[in-house]
């Protein structure tokens, strides 16, 4: 199955399409389109995940997001990097992007009716921290290479401070 992110940005009209390969299957720097070839160095997102000839099928996963690019930056280079990261969970590392939302999602119907969700709920999770009664956020703080060092240590203070629990920040 294939996740298609269509991107939108207030410089650029209309709506992109950006093909992102199956998960695991390829990585970005892999697949290039045949004019440009295999070259040292790092390609343009657009040269990798820009398919605006891409037809969307029934069983594609779609996320619509709103990508507003730094200034500079073209809108296709930008939605490229959110489609080809989005995944992941690392879009918020990238010096391209000044903001980003998702609008829309749209999963298949056949996918949304034999996924029997997640294996574990919020109580066991809970449960084998030992931890309740305090917020229990799915999400960690990692150093960025654009933030000094006092701004990480100002968000995990902040964590601390307001006694919320990072199940990925703790040991088990």
């Amino acid at each position: 199955m294939k996740i298609i992110n269509l991107l939108s940005s207030q410089f650029f009209t209309g709506i992109m399409k950006i093909q992102v390969l199956e998960r695991g299957l390829c990585h970005h720097k892999q697949r290039t389109k045949a004019s440009v070839g295999f070259k040292a160095g790092v390609k343009d997102y657009k040269l990798t995940y820009y398919t605006p000839e891409y037809e969307t099928k029934d069983t594609d996963i779609l996320a619509a997001f709103r990508v507003t690019p730094q200034p500079g930056v073209p809108p296709e280079e930008a939605g490229a990097a959110v489609a080809a990261e989005s995944s992941t969970g690392n879009v918020f590392g990238f010096k391209a992007l000044r903001a980003l939302r998702l609008e829309d999602l749209r999963i298949p119907p056949a996918y949304s009716k034999t996924f029997q969700g997640p294996p574990h709920g919020i109580q066991s999770e809970r449960d084998k921290l030992n931890k309740y009664g305090r917020p229990l956020l799915g999400c960690t703080i990692k150093p960025n290479w654009d933030y000094p060092q006092r701004t990480t240590v100002e968000h995990v203070m902040n964590v601390y401070v307001v006694d919320l629990i990072l199940p990925k920040m703790m040991k088990m």
